[in-house]
């Protein structure tokens, strides 16, 4: 997931206690171990999440009209 976006994403990982995984992008949570039956993601799970950062950062980059 962090060569989505290069070297112009900053990832920040802050650590939880109990066992708490949140994956948040741009402020909207993502993936919440918790709500997921306290699971970690498989990975169709991480596919799915990787497809939200990539989507994301498309977004942010206007396309070539070329």
């Amino acid at each position: 997931m962090f060569a989505e976006g290069g070297k112009e994403v900053a990832i920040k990982m802050t650590p939880g206690v109990a066992g708490i995984l949140q994956v948040y992008v741009d402020g909207d949570k993502i993936f919440d171990k918790k709500e997921e039956d306290g699971k970690f993601p498989d990975l169709p799970r991480v596919k799915q999440m990787r497809a939200v950062v990539r989507d994301r950062l498309e977004a942010l980059v206007p396309a070539d009209d070329n």
